[in-house]
């Protein structure tokens, strides 16, 4: 398992190097896209929780107007009307994560993974859920496969868990072809299953019915 982890790492450092060094004019037009369409900084930076619990400041174009109290929890239509159209654009492609790279080579996330929450949302979660804490986060996750934005907080957090305690590069690689399809096809994921096929089981213990996906 360790040889596969430090696969896992290389592919992460080699693809985020390729994505710069391709991207780059891409990366520029879109800063510059953000800055131009609606006031405000170009990149939005937010603290999450990350692997062993550790907090990071995770990196994201922002995608809305103003910024939100970052001591309330629960998505609003008032936060949904926030979003600019350039900020829709880029969440419908998932381009808003495209700076996500450099946390990625800085070792907080790589590319697929369970989606980092907030501090505050972490603080609420159970043993159970802690697992997925045993992995670096990522930017793409298979919960996003499973549903995308579609699917409750509760059932994203046990479909992280689930894959850190079934990870494979083959999963990896799944994961990565699946959301392909589905960010070109701009629509929530058809239920897929992965491995042996088998579902997670939800248990409570997170209060917050907030999706931290969608927080910015």
């Amino acid at each position: 398992m360790g040889i596969e982890y430090a696969i896992k790492r290389v592919f992460d450092v080699v693809a985020c190097l390729m994505v710069l060094a391709l991207g780059a004019p891409i990366f520029i037009i879109i800063a510059l896209i953000v800055r131009l369409s609606s006031p405000g900084p170009v990149l939005f930076i937010q603290e999450r929780t990350g692997r062993h619990g550790r907090a990071f400041r995770m990196y994201k174009f922002r995608t809305m107007v103003g910024r939100k109290d970052e001591s309330i929890l629960v998505w609003t239509t008032t936060d949904e009307q926030r979003i600019t159209r350039v900020g829709r654009f880029l969440r419908d492609y998932g381009l808003d994560e495209l700076p996500q790279v450099i946390n990625i080579l800085k070792g907080d996330m790589s590319i697929v993974g369970p989606r980092p929450p907030r501090p505050l949302q972490a603080e609420r979660y159970s043993d159970h859920q802690r697992i997925m804490f045993s992995m670096r986060p990522g930017v793409i996750s298979l919960a996003d496969v499973k549903g995308r934005r579609s699917i409750p907080t509760e059932e994203r957090i046990e479909w992280h868990v689930w894959y850190v305690e079934n990870w494979s590069i083959r999963l990896d690689l799944e994961i990565l072809w699946k959301t392909l399809l589905i960010v070109l096809r701009r629509e929530n994921a058809e239920e897929t299953d992965f491995g042996d096929g088998n579902t997670p089981t939800t248990t409570n213990g997170c209060a917050d019915a907030t999706d931290p996906q969608v927080m910015q």
